[in-house]
């Protein structure tokens, strides 16, 4: 069952067909692309130790505050992601748990890069 909320009828949320990034500090710095679907999400790692990892993904959304937003997928290698995003605020906390069960928690700033997704 699909749980993606969007605010009301005609509207979207916030991040849709956008692109941000997320500076995670020595952990990495991602560049997510929101495509104007509303499902889907490419990433790439831009800097730390897994630079140059990259994937699409389908991710479900639910806004639980005026430009606060949890988002949710699962990776390719069966990872889980979490991202409590504040795109007015420009936070960002992620949930990491890995394919081997390592469970990894980073807090970032979250920038627009571009409105309109690549």
């Amino acid at each position: 069952m699909r749980s993606t909320r969007q605010k009301s009828a005609g509207e979207r949320a916030c991040f849709i067909g956008r692109s941000f990034e997320i500076d995670y500090g020595a952990a990495m710095t991602v560049l997510n692309v929101y495509a104007d679907d509303g499902e889907t999400m490419r990433y790439e790692v831009t800097a730390g130790p897994y630079k140059g990892a990259s994937a699409q993904v389908r991710y479900e959304f639910e806004e639980i505050g005026p430009g606060l937003y949890a988002l949710s997928w699962q990776e390719a290698d069966q990872g889980t992601v979490v991202h409590i995003d504040d795109f007015t605020a420009g936070r960002s906390r992620s949930f990491y748990t890995t394919a081997r069960h390592g469970f990894v928690r980073m807090a970032g700033i979250l920038r627009e890069i571009s409105s309109t997704a690549r």
